[in-house]
C-alpha cells in the first residue's frame, strides 16, 4: 500500500514525500481511512510506529476538504481540530510533525503548553487557528482567560492517553471535555489498552472503531534489550564505562527522580562524557536547549526522567539506558520506544541491583519473555559480589576519541 491510495490530495502527499515516508507504517493504514469516514477511533500501537501522521495526515485532509467547499471570505478561523497531549515535549512534537505535513497547504496551527509565558500564546490565538495542540493545564488556563474558543472544535484527538491518566490528568480532561461541542469527532491513541484507558473509551468515543496493530504492553522487534547485572553503588561507573569502550555517541539515560537526573549529569561530565538532565522542574527553555543538544550531538547523553518517555522523537537514537528500572512496568515499553523507531534498530540496556529483581521480573512478566543478562569483561557486575573500592581502575577500556572520555581511558580512576 502507498499514500497515493489512502484518499489524501496532491499537496499532503508532496509534504509526506519530503519526509521522505516511503508506505505508511500499518496503524496509519488502518487508521487515515477511518478517521476519513468520520468515524470515532480507539487505537493502540508500539511507540514508534508512526501515531502522530496517523492521526495528523486525515485531520488535514479532512480540513482541506471543509475549505473547498467553503463561500466566500472567512472571519476569525474557528478552530478546527484539538489535540491534547500529556507533556511539552509530546505537543511540541506534534506541532513540528503537523507544520512539516501542512506545509503545502494554509492552514494555521499552534502549541501552547505551560513553563513558558502565556502572553505570546494568547496573541497568536486572537489571530485565528485552524489545529491547536495543547497540553491540558495550559489549555484550561487560556480557557479561563477567554482567550480560546472550544465550541467550534469538529475533532478531538487525546494522544498517549494512557500517560495523561498516569499524570493524573483525568479531570482536566474532563474539564476540557465540557467546553466542546457534542457533536464531534473523537480520537484516542494510546500505547496500551489498559482497563482505565478502555474504561475513558467508553465515556468519550461513539460506537468507536478498534484499532490494535501490535500485541498489547509488547516492545518492538527492532530494539534489542539487555540486562547488566551490577551493585547499585557502580552504576554510574559501568554506564561511563559502556559509553567509553562502544563508544557511544548517543545514548537517553532514564532516571526515576529529578534530583538522581541532575546528580548524574553532573557525575558524568566529570567523567568526561557531555550529559545534560531534562526534567519537569526544568524551564522550558532550559528543557528545548538540552533536547536541541542532544540531537545535533553536541551532548552525548541525555539523562531524563519519565516525563521524557513520551514525546521525544529523536531520529535514529541508538541507545537507550534504564539506569533505574520504573516502578510501573508498562513505562518500560514507553522508554525504550524512544529508540527502534521508523523501521531503525536500536538498543536498551538495563542497569539492574539486586534490589530492583522485583521490578525486573514484572517488566518480563508483562512482555512475556525473559530479557538476555549480560556480562561485561573486565567489570564485575554480579549484584551479590560486594562493589569494589570506586577508585579501583576501571579495567579494560579504550580511550574515546570522540568525546574525551575520561571513563574510557585506562589511565583514569574514578575519584
Amino acid at each position: 500500500m502507498s499514500f497515493d491510495s489512502l484518499g489524501l490530495n496532491a499537496e499532503i502527499l508532496k509534504a509526506v514525500q519530503d519526509q521522505q515516508f516511503q508506505t505508511p507504517t500499518e496503524i496509519q493504514q488502518q487508521a487515515i481511512p477511518v478517521i476519513l469516514s468520520g468515524k470515532d477511533l480507539l487505537a493502540s500501537a508500539q511507540t514508534g510506529t508512526g501515531k502522530t501522521a496517523g492521526f495528523s495526515l486525515p485531520i488535514l485532509q479532512k480540513w482541506a476538504d471543509l475549505q473547498s467547499t467553503a463561500s466566500g471570505k472567512r472571519g476569525k478561523r474557528p478552530i478546527y481540530a484539538l489535540i491534547l497531549a500529556p507533556t511539552r515535549e509530546l505537543a511540541a512534537q506534534i506541532g513540528e510533525n503537523i507544520r512539516d505535513y501542512s506545509r503545502y497547504l494554509p492552514v494555521r496551527s499552534l502549541v501552547v503548553f505551560g513553563g513558558v509565558s502565556i502572553n505570546p500564546q494568547m496573541m497568536k490565538l486572537r489571530g485565528g487557528v485552524d489545529i491547536l495542540v495543547a497540553t491540558p493545564g495550559r489549555l484550561l488556563d487560556l480557557v479561563q482567560q477567554n482567550a480560546v474558543d472550544l465550541s467550534t472544535v469538529k475533532i478531538l484527538v487525546l494522544d498517549e492517553a494512557d500517560r495523561m491518566l498516569d499524570m493524573g490528568f483525568i479531570h482536566d480532561i474532563r474539564r476540557v471535555m465540557a467546553k466542546l461541542p457534542p457533536k464531534r469527532q473523537n480520537l484516542l491513541f494510546s500505547a496500551t489498552f489498559s482497563d482505565e484507558i478502555k474504561t475513558l473509551a467508553q465515556s468519550i468515543l461513539y460506537s468507536p472503531e478498534i484499532i490494535a496493530v501490535a500485541r498489547t504492553n509488547s516492545a518492538s522487534e527492532q530494539i534489542t534489550q539487555y540486562v547488566h547485572r551490577v551493585d547499585k553503588n557502580r552504576k554510574r561507573e559501568l554506564l561511563s564505562y559502556l559509553i567509553g569502550r562502544d563508544r557511544w555517541r548517543q545514548v537517553l539515560v532514564f532516571m526515576r527522580t529529578k534530583y538522581g537526573a541532575n546528580h548524574l549529569a553532573e557525575q558524568l561530565n566529570k567523567d568526561g562524557i557531555k550529559a545534560a538532565a531534562i526534567h519537569g522542574n526544568k524551564s522550558q527553555g532550559a528543557r528545548t536547549k538540552a533536547l536541541a543538544d542532544f540531537k545535533s550531538g553536541q551532548i552525548t547523553a541525555l539523562i531524563a526522567t519519565d516525563i521524557a518517555a513520551r514525546g521525544l522523537d529523536i531520529e535514529l537514537l541508538p541507545y537507550v539506558v534504564n539506569y533505574e528500572l520504573p516502578q510501573v512496568a508498562e513505562d518500560y515499553v514507553h522508554r525504550i520506544g524512544r529508540t527502534g523507531r521508523a523501521q531503525h534498530q536500536g538498543q536498551a540496556i538495563s542497569l539492574v541491583c539486586i534490589d530492583e529483581l522485583p521490578q525486573l521480573k514484572a517488566i518480563e512478566k508483562l512482555l512475556k519473555t525473559k530479557i538476555p543478562e549480560l556480562s561485561t569483561d573486565g567489570f564485575a557486575v554480579n549484584p551479590d559480589i560486594k562493589a569494589t573500592p570506586a577508585k579501583k581502575r576501571i579495567a579494560g577500556t579504550t580511550r574515546h576519541k570522540n568525546h574525551n572520555t575520561k571513563a574510557a581511558n585506562p589511565k583514569y580512576k574514578n575519584k
